[in-house]
């Protein structure tokens, strides 16, 4: 007559425990959706404040030029504009990352995978959405970049110089950057 196996239950007891415990692991991935939410909050509300930016802009412009009203667009529009663009990106930004991390740990968006492979929503990496994320960033860094040039005084030739040199290793990351993503 054989013994009873007395680590059987014990066993079986480990076997409970790590169950649950691996199916609480798996249920903690949904922590991301406290920086989803936000994320996608946030993009939504530089959306809008982008948009009135921009209708803001219409408005001036349309009261300067039809109805002589206002003070001289001229020096502003461009700016204007240009910071507009630059709330635009951050929110695109904001939406990439939030839509990104929820593919990424949550569960695949259907409409995305259907919509098209290379959507910038579909991510199949975490590193894929980190470089997805560097370009949107770098675009709004060219942005804040032009905005700067844009209320630039000149005081010596140098300042010209130092220009043209910024706008030129401008040129060449834009350019390495278009090489990176043709590989």
């Amino acid at each position: 007559m054989q013994a009873p196996d007395k680590r059987e239950p014990s066993t079986r007891q480990n076997r409970r425990f790590e169950e649950r415990f691996e199916r609480f692991l798996w249920g903690s991935r949904f922590l991301v959706m406290a920086a989803v939410i936000p994320s996608l909050l946030g993009a939504f509300l530089l959306f809008i404040i982008g948009t009135l930016d921009i209708c803001e802009i219409v408005i001036d412009a349309a009261a300067y030029y039809f109805l002589g009203q206002g003070v001289d667009i001229h020096e502003t529009v461009v700016p204007n504009i240009v910071i507009a663009v630059d709330i635009y990106l951050v929110a695109i930004v904001l939406l990439v990352f939030g839509l990104g991390v929820y593919r990424l740990f949550v569960s695949p968006i259907e409409q995305a995978e259907d919509y098209a492979p290379k959507h910038p929503f579909n991510v199949e990496s975490f590193d894929q959405l980190k470089d997805k994320i560097a370009r949107v960033v770098i675009l709004a860094v060219i942005i804040e970049f032009f905005r700067a040039v844009v209320d630039i005084r000149f005081q010596t030739p140098l300042d010209a110089i130092y220009l043209a040199v910024s706008v030129l290793a401008l040129a060449g990351a834009i350019y390495l950057m278009s090489f990176s993503h043709q590989k």
